[in-house]
């Protein structure tokens, strides 16, 4: 079930939509057969999400479901060879712009068979639908908005009450429910005068202990004392108006005597009950926040006392929204490493063999088994059930480290359940959408912009009311949020994603029998589905020779609508791509691939290409008949040197990445790529004349921009012609002259240091940026329009990224009046000598409200810039990182940072800057000879720098034994806590014998 048979049928009906506004159908000799398709899509689209459903687990559904999936391909494929020969013939790729009749007179024989093909594939479907009355479908009706709900599968949850997963979470557990009592019973008369009842909300995955923190929560003694009523009511994903209420009553000692046959009713008798009761009500497992908004809220927010608190413990953060819960909310952090170990050993020694010194041998192997559960609770026990299955035996915990298979095919039915309930409750177009995210290898980094791409190619993202980057960007992040993917921390602003093996493994199970996701070196892989009934393949191989894959066991999948392929392939001669008729999706990276490259032209309805990394040198002249090509990504092909000319007869063409590719210019007639939304690498170069930024001019619908080589350029004129600043819809910015990149500078003359910034002066962005990046700027000012005269035209810039500028000597004040910004990061800029206005106030009377406006949550970073000597003056500043900034002295007007980190392996002393500022957190990386002088506490010559901070954690690393943050010291204020493990006599060899002090606590 790697696609949606619900979401299938609506691209479907799309594609039948535009074909009927041409009345197609009368000039393919088929009259009403158009409109039959649509309408017997109709008819079966009423059951599709039950049939979805019971695909899962219902054995006697499963071919009837897989015919019916592929007989709507096959309707795809055969509209889409219509569409083809009308582009063939006609002069655009809108089939709005054609003449059918003339098509059709000029390819009788074509018409012929298309309308043929059409007759024969709605006999199929009256077909399909006959033997449809024999499965008795569910006629559940799917609204395009998520208010749906899903209809349960038929085992009822069981209602968590916390109590059996006591203990699961860990130490952290009892941090996290002193702070949320605190929070709950807060004296400040202030907090509750705005209303009577706050609300707060508990954020988690599934399992992860979100029951369990709000049951200790529940039942605190603090808690006890300060209400007077407490109700716990577990919500979960079905419940009814009624039920809910009358659980509410009874949990509030209500009068089981007053009427309860209606709504209002039930709200007379729980407010009569709760009447100026200071009350806590625990909402747990809230799917819906109509189940405050819409049930409870009413009855109970007049007539509860002041200082009552609803706390909601849920998955999405859209509930929290829709609570309106106080922010930020709480979210449940993941199992420390010896929280994990624990628990994995509770489950396995707690069976008959209680064998726990065996067990403890085997904590190696077993930290790496929980390292996959990546923190989450419910995963380490599905884990540990596991193990208790093994004898406790290194061979055999190695065996369960390294099957790849066993998390799906040994996983308890409770554990899919759960995920099952998670992934019904998304759109069909959502489903498709994660199904199809579970296919990427999960060691590779794809950035969302390429995710969307891959799902606007494979129809999951279609209409025409949007631009689909868009929306494609808003499943993505509703994934985010329903903690289906989880951002990686190592990239800002939420570019990359990971997926939990756990939901991965579920995700695959729901594509077991169309869709497969291996390694080169699993055996057996090819043994678990039939080649034919592959849609979707997914292979990764390692490096060595003895691994490639074999192309001639690829071809054997001659059903594949999407190929990803990462790794070496091993071509014969003769083999080419003609095995695909069918390919939507071709993704290579990082192997063979450019004796396949001009069989490419075969690939008929090829949506999304991405040779990365690849050894292709060429792409076929006759691109140009590739007219559904919607994305080329062509990245760090190092032998691909130019682009054919035809390129610029793909109209449909909305992604192209060029960049750390062998391409330094790209031919004339580039303009005409006007469905662009996403360039990357563009290249900057001029012939005579003529300039390629000429090209970018017409380009008005680009979101993303990325041009190298300005350098290049030979006139501020050809710069203008860019017209960057009426590309209304650009988001994403990035500018860089490459001949400087990486440190390694010429010496630039004082005249081209003043071309450059000419040339810059007229790359000015539109109002709508978002994100700016410069980098390798040899320019002693930046461009004009970052200076206050301008600064209205960044108005909702958010990130700036500036890298290696060499002869920039200060940032314009104008900068720090940015009222959007939340990140900004300098790179090697070692003229620089300031971050931050000179003055906190200098330009205050220009721009009233900018002072007061600019970084909010702010975050700066600054490395490499070895001329710095005073960041000052940001009144908003939050986050400050310092990276090798030896001659930074002054740190002053900084006063709501909260957290400053600082990395210097050569310093020999703490900055005595630390005095002037007092964040809430202070992280330092530095050598061992520094660590040890902190570590002296007290006695030493560090503790007056330091000493005032909340909490303090420095590092050292282990450089003989390459191990990072080996040696540590941690010191809180309050409680007062000290704590290392390093020897005070420490020195920079690092040689010293080690002294552990875990244990010991200054107090």
């Amino acid at each position: 079930m790697a696609v949606v048979l619900d979401a299938l049928a609506s691209y479907l009906q799309d594609m039948l939509l535009e074909m009927a506004k041409e009345e197609v159908h009368l000039l393919l000799g088929v009259p009403g057969e158009i409109e039959k398709m649509g309408m017997k899509l109709g008819d079966l689209k009423r059951f599709l999400t039950d049939a979805d459903k019971r695909n899962i687990s219902d054995e006697s559904v499963k071919s009837w479901v897989r015919e019916l999936r592929n007989a709507m391909y096959d309707a795809t494929s055969i509209l889409d060879l219509c569409q083809l020969k009308m582009m063939e013939r006609g002069q655009s790729c809108d089939m709005g712009c054609f003449n059918p009749l003339l098509f059709c007179m000029r390819n009788p024989l074509h018409a012929h068979d298309i309308g043929n093909r059409i007759k024969s594939l709605n006999e199929r479907l009256d077909d399909i639908e006959k033997r449809s009355k024999t499965f008795n479908f569910i006629n559940l009706a799917f609204y395009e908005d998520n208010t749906k709900k899903v209809e349960s599968s038929v085992r009822a949850r069981r209602e968590t009450t916390g109590e059996d997963e006591l203990g699961v979470v860990g130490e952290k557990i009892e941090e996290d429910t002193r702070n949320l009592v605190d929070l709950l019973t807060k004296k400040d008369k202030n907090v509750h005068e705005h209303k009577n009842v706050m609300v707060y909300a508990i954020l988690g995955v599934g399992g992860i202990g979100k029951t369990t923190l709000a049951k200790k929560i529940f039942n605190h003694d603090f808690i006890k004392q300060e209400f007077q009523k407490r109700i716990w009511l577990s919500v979960n994903q079905e419940f009814s108006d009624a039920d809910l209420l009358e659980r509410a009553i009874t949990e509030a000692q209500g009068n089981h005597q007053e009427p309860r046959n209606t709504k209002a009713a039930l709200e007379r008798t729980i407010k009569e009950a709760l009447k100026d009761c200071k009350t806590l009500l625990v909402m747990d497992d809230v799917w819906d926040h109509h189940a405050w908004e819409g049930v409870l809220k009413t009855p109970l927010l007049s007539i509860l006392a002041q200082g009552s608190c609803v706390l909601v413990t849920t998955r999405h953060d859209m509930v929290a929204k829709g609570m309106m819960a106080e922010v930020p909310y709480h979210h449940v952090n993941k199992l420390e490493q010896e929280d994990a170990w624990s628990l994995l050993k509770k489950q396995v020694v707690g069976n008959e063999n209680n064998d726990e010194p065996k067990v403890d041998a085997l904590k190696d192997i077993g930290t790496s088994i929980i390292a996959k559960c990546d923190g989450l609770p419910l995963a380490v026990k599905v884990i540990g059930g596991l193990l208790c299955q093994k004898n406790i035996r290194r061979s055999d915990w190695k065996n369960v480290l390294n099957d790849s298979t066993w998390s799906v095919s040994q996983m308890p039915e409770e554990l899919n359940y759960a995920g099952y309930l998670s992934y019904q409750d998304l759109h069909p177009k959502l489903q498709s959408c994660f199904l199809h995210y579970a296919l990427l290898p999960k060691s590779m980094v794809f950035r969302y912009e390429r995710i969307v791409a891959m799902w606007i190619g494979e129809g999951f993202v279609h209409g025409n009311s949007r631009d689909l980057e868009v929306l494609g960007k808003e499943y993505y992040d509703q994934l985010i949020a329903r903690n289906l993917l989880e951002p990686d921390q190592g990239y800002i602003d939420q570019v990359v994603c990971n997926m939990h093996d756990v939901v991965r493994s579920f995700a695959q199970y729901l594509t077991r029998d169309e869709a497969l996701l291996a390694h080169k070196t699993e055996p057996g892989h090819t043994n678990n589905i039939n080649p034919q009934n592959v849609i979707r393949l997914s292979l990764k191989s390692k490096e060595s020779e003895s691994n490639e894959v074999e192309w001639s066991y690829l071809q054997a999948h001659i059903s594949l609508r999407t190929l990803i392929l990462v790794g070496e392939t091993k071509i014969n001669p003769g083999d080419s791509l003609s095995s695909f008729p069918c390919l939507r999706t071709l993704h290579i990276e990082d192997g063979n691939f450019d004796a396949l490259s001009e069989s490419l032209v075969q690939l008929k309805h090829l949506r999304y290409l991405c040779l990365e990394g690849t050894n292709t040198s060429r792409l076929p002249e006759k691109i140009a008949k590739m007219k559904f090509l919607q994305c080329i990504i062509l990245s760090n092909c190092g032998s691909l040197t130019k682009l054919p000319r035809g390129i610029g007869e793909l109209r449909q063409l909305r992604y192209l990445s060029l960049d750390y590719s062998g391409i330094n210019n790209i031919p004339r007639g580039f303009g005409s790529l006007t469905n662009l939304r996403i360039l990357k690498g563009f290249p900057a170069h001029v012939e005579g004349d003529w300039c390629s930024l000429e090209e970018l001019g017409p380009l008005n619908r680009l979101t993303s921009l990325d041009i190298r080589g300005l350098e290049n350029v030979s006139s501020s004129s050809f710069a203008i012609k860019a017209r960057l600043g009426e590309k209304v819809c650009l988001s994403y910015l990035y500018l860089q002259c490459t001949s400087s990149s990486g440190g390694a500078h010429r010496l630039v003359k004082q005249e081209e240091q003043q071309h450059i910034e000419k040339v810059f002066d007229e790359l000015c962005p539109p109002p709508c940026l978002e994100k700016l990046g410069i980098e390798g700027y040899f320019g002693q000012r930046l461009p004009r329009w970052m200076t206050l005269t301008a600064i209205v035209s960044l108005g909702c810039l958010r990130i700036l990224f500036m890298e290696d500028l060499p002869y920039c000597t200060e940032l314009p004040d104008s900068l720090f009046q940015l009222p959007s910004l939340e990140f900004l990061q300098i790179i090697s800029a070692p003229g620089m000598k300031r971050v931050g206005p000179e003055f906190l106030l200098s330009h205050h009377h220009e721009h009233p409200s900018a002072v007061e406006n600019f970084g909010s949550d702010l975050k700066i970073e600054v490395r490499g810039c070895h001329g710095l000597e005073r960041i000052s003056n940001l009144p908003n500043l939050q986050n400050l990182v310092i990276i090798r900034c030896p001659q930074l002295k002054v740190l002053e007007g900084l006063p709501v940072l909260h957290r400053l980190a600082l990395e210097d392996y050569d310093m020999k002393t703490l900055p005595g800057y630390l005095q002037d500022v007092n964040p809430r957190d202070f992280h330092v990386e530095c050598d061992i000879s520094l660590i040890a002088s902190i570590a002296e506490g007290e006695s030493g010559p560090e503790w007056d720098k330091f000493s005032h901070i909340k909490q303090v954690k420095a590092y050292a690393d282990d450089d003989d034994n390459n191990i990072e943050r080996k040696w540590y010291v941690k010191y809180t204020i309050d409680p007062f806590s000290f704590k290392t493990n390093v020897s005070p006599s420490a020195d920079a060899s690092g040689d010293e014998t080690e002294v552990l002090l875990d244990k010991v606590e200054q107090v």
